[in-house]
């Protein structure tokens, strides 16, 4: 029997397998645990790639190393607490070389008078 037309089958879509996952066995993030899987493993995300992390619970902050990469998922281990963010404040300083040339501005005004 002949096709007439040239689609492809179920199960031959080839879109999904074909992108570049963002990341790679053997990496280090710091990630939040956004949810709790169903066999009770953290879940977070990294550019909106599902990352599986055993013994972690929602809304801790943890570093993680990959273990594993799968096609629609990864699977990692967690290693150490996650990095908090500073509560100073710090006051942004001008650099120097900004400093120096305002002076010469105002010198240069100082001479034309």
């Amino acid at each position: 029997m002949e096709r007439r037309f040239s689609r492809p089958r179920f199960g031959n879509r080839g879109f999904r397998g074909d992108f570049e996952r963002p990341v790679k066995v053997g990496e280090t993030y710091d990630v939040e645990i956004n949810e709790e899987g169903a066999k009770g493993d953290g879940i977070a995300r990294i550019k909106n790639f599902v990352v599986f992390v055993k013994d972690t619970k929602k809304g801790e902050k943890c570093k993680i190393k990959i273990n594993e990469v799968r096609r629609r998922f990864a699977i990692a281990e967690k290693i150490g607490e996650g990095e908090e963010e500073p509560t100073e404040e710090v006051e942004e300083e001008m650099p120097e070389e900004e400093v120096e040339e305002e002076d010469e501005v105002e010198e240069v005004e100082e001479e034309d008078e």
